[in-house]
């Protein structure tokens, strides 16, 4: 589908008011809560469309995401080539479910063969909310608007409180090194956004450290789950069984 096409739809659906376009964002929901939401503690992985095979970034979540799946973890992206395909591929072969939620693009967005579950869903704002609703951290890896976009969802959600006890990982000191001394001396200087929200931040290239807080962080958030009165849930007792296997 060529650009024009995919803007001409989306301006249909989003903008005529008609009841259809109703039924068609929810059937997106429909579909991702009924599909993810028993998957167990996951990772979600953000990165590029257009990262190399050869490029150091693709190596570097491959390598993650196998880390992550040997552990446990199913891992999530956005189910692209590039970062995406790379992180399903580390996670392919190790037992766990390797989802790509895919959604229709007009360039870049054709699904990679390395996932166990893969989803397509026709808006950006209900497959991100799939991103994030069911991930226990999300990556953040060397990518473009759209990268950058599931950054500052996700810092945003972890600021605003709506999530608890998920950690940020930013995956590239050169790539976004840059990015992460305008937050310091730009934003937090003009009283935009505090020390704090800064310290949500984890910028480092290395991948053991990444999966080791990771695993860290599960504790936290099955405390979370408890405070808010959800230990009958599925995702809870899927959440507290892998509690136990990690400390046996």
């Amino acid at each position: 589908m060529s650009k024009q096409s995919t803007a001409r739809k989306y301006v249909k659906d989003i903008k005529s008011a008609d009841t259809w376009s109703v039924f068609k964002i929810l059937s997106d929901f429909a579909k991702g809560f009924d599909e993810l939401g028993e998957l167990g503690p996951s990772v979600t992985i953000f990165g590029s469309a257009r990262t190399d095979k050869n490029d150091i970034y693709y190596k570097q979540a491959c390598s993650l995401a196998n880390k992550l799946s040997k552990r446990g973890f199913n891992i999530l992206t956005g189910g692209g080539p590039g970062i995406m395909e790379a992180a399903n591929k580390g996670a392919f072969e190790n037992g766990v479910e390797s989802v790509g939620l895919n959604i229709e693009l007009p360039q870049e967005q054709d699904a990679n063969k390395y996932t166990t579950t893969s989803l397509s869903f026709d808006y950006f704002f209900s497959r991100k909310v799939m991103l994030v609703k069911y991930s226990m951290a999300y990556v953040i890896f060397p990518g473009g608007y759209g990268t950058l976009d599931e950054l500052f969802e996700s810092l945003t959600l972890i600021q605003t409180g709506k999530v608890e006890g998920v950690r940020v990982f930013i995956v590239g000191v050169e790539f976004y090194t840059p990015l992460i001394e305008f937050f310091k001396n730009s934003l937090l200087l003009e009283g935009t956004i505090s020390q704090e929200d800064i310290d949500m931040i984890t910028l480092t290239d290395d991948l053991d450290l990444v999966a080791s807080e990771i695993m860290n962080s599960i504790f936290v958030q099955k405390e979370a789950l408890e405070r808010a009165d959800l230990k009958e849930t599925t995702y809870y007792k899927r959440l507290a069984n892998f509690c136990m296997e990690v400390k046996e």
